[in-house]
C-alpha cells in the first residue's frame, strides 16, 4: 500500500508538471479589433463579447474625454481562457499557490496582458481590468497625477455596465465594499491626499482597503455630488499641484476651503443611501464585431503567447518550459525571443544574445525582438544597482543597429527610444541626438519618471544645469515616483547645487560633469566628478625659484582637512558608505550619509573618471578628506566626511 501511495503521488506531480503544456492542446483563436488583440482556447464567439466589452469601454472613455490621447505606445494582449480549471495554471502566484481571481491586469514596460476566463463567475472579471485600463489612460495624459485621483477615477470606473441590448452605458455604479468600510472607517483627507506610492497605507494589505475606498469615494463625490458643481474645482486643484504650488494652498484656492470642512462634506455623501450615477441611453447599439478579423492559432503559437505571459507574471520556471514546449513544435520569433528574455532575468546573458540572435534573423519584423535582443546586450554589461561608464563599442554598434530597427518597426514604442539615448549618454556620443530620442520617450509617456532622470543626466552631461534642475525638482517631489527615484533626483539635485556653486568659485572650465549612466540605480559609488590643477605658486619679486616651490590646494572652510592614505570603501546598503583613512598610525572611519554628496577632487591625471569601487583600495591613494569631527563619544565613527581630495605626493596644503 505504501508503494501504491508512493506512485501515485509521483503521477500527481508529473501532471501537475506538465499541466501547462498540455492546456495549450485545446483549439485556439485569435481575434483582432481595432485596439485590441485577443487570443484564447475560449470560442471564437466568446473571444469576441470580450473584445466588445473593451472597445466599448475604450469608446465611452474617449467620448467622455474627448480631447484624451487613446493610443497606448505599449501594446495589450488579451488571453481568454475557455474555463477556470485552463486559467489556474497561468494565474500569479500567492503564498505559493495560484491566487483566485477570475481576471487579471499585468502591466508591463513591453507588452500589457489581460487575462481573465469566459466561464461565469459571481466575481466580475471586468472590474480589475477596467480599473487597471484606466490608469493607462490616465497615465497617458497626465505626466504626474495624485495617488488617490489616479486609484479612486480607476474605481469609480471599474464598475462600467453595458445593459438593454448594448444601447445603455451606466457609470459611477457605487462600490459595496466601499461604501460598507467608509461607514466603519475613516481616514484624515489631508492624509489621503498626501499618500504616495511607498506610503503604507498604499502598501499594507490592512489598510489598502480604506485608500481605495476613500479614495473612491472622494473622486465619486467630486464628480457627481452637488449635481456635478465640483467638476471645475476639482480641474482647478490639478492645474495647481502640476504648476507646483503645495498641497494645502492649492486646496484652499480651489474649493475655498480646508481640508477639515470638505472632510466634512464627505463624510455626510458617504453615509447618503442614494448615489448619482451617470446613464447614457443610446439610439444604436454599440457594437464592433464588424471591425474585428479571427484567425486559427497553432499549439506552437500558443504555447509562445502562454509563456510569454509566464515571464511577465515572472513565473520564470514555468514560462521557460512552455517556450521550450513551444519551440519544439516550431521555430518562432516570438518564443526565441520571449526566452532570451528569460534567460536575461535569469542572469544567464550569453544564452539570453544566442537566444535573442536567433529570433532577430532573418530580418524579424518583431520590433520587440530586436529591442529585447539590445537590452540583453545592454545588461551583460549593467547588472541592475551598477553604474556604466562606457560599452564595448562592438556591443555599442549592437545595441544602436538593433534599437533603430526597433523604431523602425514601431515608432510608438518609448523604450526603444529611452534605451538608444541611453547608449549615447554612456558612450558621450551626440548629446543633441539623446536629447531628442528621450524626449520622443517622454511625449509617448509622459508618466516614466524614469525618463525624466535620463534627460536630466543628458542635459547635466551638456552642461545645462538649469534644465536638470527643472526636470528634477518635481520628480524629487513627485507622489507617484519610488522611494527609489525620489531619492535619486533628490541626489542629482545636491550635485547640482554643489557643480554650480563649483562654476560660481572656479569657473565652468574646472568642472567635469560625471558621465555614467545606470540601468534604475544610482547609488553605487560615483565617479569623481571634477578634475583640476592645483594652483600654481605664487612667483614674488625677488623670491624663489617657482620650480622650486611645491604645489599647494586651497584649505576648505567647512570641516577639518587631514592627509592621509584611502586604504578601504565599505558599502552599506543604500547611498551610505564608510571611507578608511590612515592618518600617521590611526586610521579614521569617516561616515558618508549620501555618496552622492561628497565631493570628489582628483588632482592625479591617471584618477580623472575613475569609478570609486567598494573594498580595499589597490593601489592605496593618497589623500586630503574634510570632514566634520563626531561629538559622541560613542559614535562609531570618527566624522561626517564632506570631500576627498585625490593628491599627488608633492601637492600639500596651503597654510
Amino acid at each position: 500500500m505504501k508503494r501504491i501511495t508512493s506512485l501515485a503521488s509521483i503521477t500527481l506531480c508529473l501532471v501537475a508538471l506538465f499541466a501547462q503544456v498540455v492546456a495549450a492542446k485545446d483549439t485556439w483563436t485569435s481575434v483582432r479589433t481595432k485596439n485590441f488583440f485577443l487570443v484564447g482556447n475560449a470560442s471564437e464567439k466568446e473571444i469576441r463579447q470580450v473584445a466588445t466589452r473593451l472597445e466599448q469601454f475604450r469608446y465611452v472613455f474617449s467620448q467622455l474625454f474627448p480631447k484624451a490621447n487613446m493610443t497606448t505606445p505599449i501594446p495589450t494582449t488579451v488571453v481568454v481562457f475557455k474555463s477556470d480549471s485552463s486559467y489556474v495554471p497561468f494565474k500569479p502566484l500567492y503564498n505559493g499557490k495560484p491566487s483566485n481571481v477570475s481576471g487579471y491586469f499585468q502591466p508591463g514596460e513591453d507588452v500589457n496582458y489581460i487575462t481573465l476566463t469566459s466561464e461565469k463567475r459571481e466575481e466580475n472579471p471586468y472590474a480589475v481590468i477596467f480599473h487597471e485600463y484606466s490608469h493607462l489612460i490616465v497615465g497617458n495624459n497626465m505626466g504626474d497625477p495624485p495617488i488617490w485621483f489616479n486609484e479612486g477615477l480607476a474605481e469609480y470606473y471599474s464598475t462600467f455596465d453595458v445593459t438593454n441590448g448594448d444601447k445603455k452605458i451606466t457609470l459611477g455604479i457605487p462600490v459595496a465594499n466601499h461604501v460598507y468600510l467608509l461607514r466603519e472607517r475613516f481616514m484624515p483627507l489631508e492624509q489621503l491626499l498626501r499618500v504616495t506610492h511607498d506610503d503604507p497605507a498604499y502598501n499594507e494589505r490592512d489598510k489598502q482597503g480604506i485608500f481605495y475606498a476613500e479614495s473612491w469615494a472622494l473622486v465619486h463625490y467630486l464628480l457627481q455630488g452637488n449635481k456635478g458643481q465640483r467638476v471645475q474645482q476639482l480641474a482647478r486643484f490639478s492645474s495647481l499641484l502640476t504648476a507646483g504650488k503645495p498641497l494645502a494652498e492649492s486646496f484652499q484656492q480651489a474649493f475655498q476651503m480646508d481640508f477639515k470642512t470638505m472632510e466634512k462634506e464627505l463624510q455626510n455623501y458617504v453615509q447618503n443611501r442614494n448615489y448619482r450615477v451617470e446613464v447614457f441611453d443610446l439610439k444604436e447599439p454599440l457594437v464592433f464585431d464588424s471591425e474585428m478579423t479571427a484567425a486559427p492559432v497553432s499549439e506552437a503559437e500558443a504555447q509562445a503567447y502562454l509563456g510569454d505571459l509566464m515571464l511577465h507574471i515572472n513565473r520564470l520556471d514555468a514560462a521557460e518550459k512552455q517556450l521550450k514546449a513551444s519551440l519544439a513544435l516550431g521555430e518562432t520569433a516570438q518564443a526565441h525571443a520571449s526566452l532570451g528574455m528569460v534567460r536575461v532575468r535569469q542572469g544567464k546573458f550569453a544564452e539570453a544574445i544566442d537566444e535573442l540572435r536567433k529570433a532577430v534573423e532573418g530580418n524579424s519584423t518583431n520590433y520587440l525582438a530586436h529591442y529585447y535582443y539590445a537590452y540583453a546586450v545592454q545588461r551583460q554589461t549593467v547588472a541592475d544597482g551598477q553604474v556604466v561608464h562606457t560599452f564595448a563599442s562592438e556591443d555599442a554598434r549592437v545595441m544602436r543597429a538593433e534599437l533603430k530597427r526597433a523604431i523602425e518597426l514601431n515608432p510608438s514604442f518609448a523604450e526603444s527610444y529611452y534605451q538608444l539615448a541611453f547608449v549615447n549618454l554612456v558612450m558621450g556620443d551626440d548629446m543633441e541626438e539623446a536629447t531628442k530620442l528621450i524626449a520622443q520617450a517622454r511625449r509617448l509617456e509622459p508618466n516614466r519618471q524614469s525618463f525624466a532622470l535620463l534627460l536630466a543626466q543628458i542635459e547635466m552631461r551638456k552642461q545645462d544645469f538649469a534644465a536638470a534642475r527643472r526636470l528634477l525638482e518635481p520628480v524629487a517631489r513627485s507622489a507617484n515616483a519610488s522611494a527609489q527615484e525620489r531619492g535619486q533626483a533628490q541626489s542629482m539635485l545636491s550635485t547640482v547645487s554643489m557643480i554650480e556653486e563649483e562654476i560660481a568659485q572656479h569657473g565652468k572650465e574646472h568642472v567635469i560633469v560625471e558621465e555614467r549612466g545606470s540601468g534604475g540605480n544610482n547609488n553605487a559609488p560615483p565617479r569623481l566628478q571634477r578634475t583640476q590643477s592645483p594652483p600654481p605658486p605664487q612667483s614674488q619679486q625677488g623670491g624663489p625659484d617657482v620650480s622650486d616651490m611645491k604645489p599647494l590646494i586651497k584649505r576648505r572652510t567647512d570641516g577639518e582637512m587631514v592627509r592621509g592614505t584611502l586604504t578601504r570603501i565599505d558599502c552599506a546598503t543604500g547611498p551610505s558608505a564608510i571611507f578608511n583613512v590612515k592618518a600617521g598610525e590611526r586610521v579614521l572611519r569617516l561616515h558618508a550619509a549620501s555618496i552622492e554628496r561628497i565631493q570628489f577632487v582628483s588632482y592625479v591625471p591617471s584618477l580623472a573618471g575613475a569609478q570609486l569601487g567598494c573594498g580595499l583600495r589597490k593601489p592605496e591613494n593618497l589623500v586630503y578628506v574634510t570632514f566634520r569631527r563626531a561629538t559622541d563619544p560613542k559614535s562609531k565613527f570618527d566624522g561626517e566626511l564632506i570631500a576627498v581630495d585625490f593628491i599627488t605626493p608633492d601637492i600639500e596644503l596651503e597654510p
